[in-house]
């Protein structure tokens, strides 16, 4: 399993404005990206507890989440992920499913989940029977994503961060987010194992440092 590395700073407009500006004049647009952005909406699971929900804000070393993902409205492409943290370190796996399937876990149907070839799939089976896992909270946002193939590294500018509260119906055509109470602007750093010079200067901002951050988190604070 291959961790990266990752950093997430809290940024607001202004450091936006300029933080981009750095970093289009010595990245790459991201090829998925629409006119340089695109928009995500998650699906995020927890048990009963809110595990997930209080490993991260206890900041437990050694902790992982599922969520469901599509980009730009399109639910023809829908993944399923597992994104686990060691020691500071990331983790993402993927699968990629259906848009039935994904209805099908929201109405509570696992039934298909049993005999399914994914892996990743039939993890999320196991943990739904046995910890209680289930779809807990709508997350949207709007990325700007760069990317820089030396150390394999990714700068994303996340922002207008958005809470479906606690409807998880989120394939519904209409679905409705609102504002994620007063949410920053957010930069995430992602590299393997080196940074290069030329972006760690890029990024740097006075008074700015990587801290903990989820929007995941954010979201269910308010439903």
């Amino acid at each position: 399993m291959n961790f990266r590395h990752e950093w997430k700073i809290e940024i607001n407009q202004s450091d936006h404005l300029a933080l981009r500006s750095r970093v289009k004049a010595i990245m790459d647009a991201d090829p998925h990206a629409i006119d340089g952005r695109y928009t995500i909406r998650s699906l995020y699971f927890d048990n009963p507890t809110d595990r997930a929900f209080r490993e991260k804000i206890d900041g437990v070393n050694k902790r992982e989440k599922f969520r469901i993902r599509y980009y730009n409205q399109d639910t023809s492409f829908l993944c399923l992920e597992k994104k686990s943290k060691r020691n500071g370190l990331c983790h993402k796996q993927s699968a990629q499913i259906t848009a039935e399937q994904a209805q099908a876990i929201i109405n509570g149907d696992d039934r298909w989940m049993k005999d399914s070839p994914l892996p990743l799939v039939q993890e999320l089976y196991r943990k739904m029977k046995t910890e209680g896992l289930k779809p807990k909270t709508v997350v949207d946002y709007v990325r700007e994503p760069f990317v820089y193939p030396p150390g394999n590294v990714r700068v994303t500018f996340d922002y207008n961060i958005r809470t479906g509260l606690q409807n998880t119906d989120f394939l519904k055509n209409g679905f409705l987010t609102i504002p994620a109470g007063d949410a920053p602007i957010l930069m995430e750093v992602k590299w393997d194992a080196f940074l290069p010079d030329i972006i760690r200067d890029a990024i740097q901002l006075p008074g700015r440092r990587a801290a903990a951050f989820s929007k995941y988190v954010q979201c269910r604070i308010y439903g």
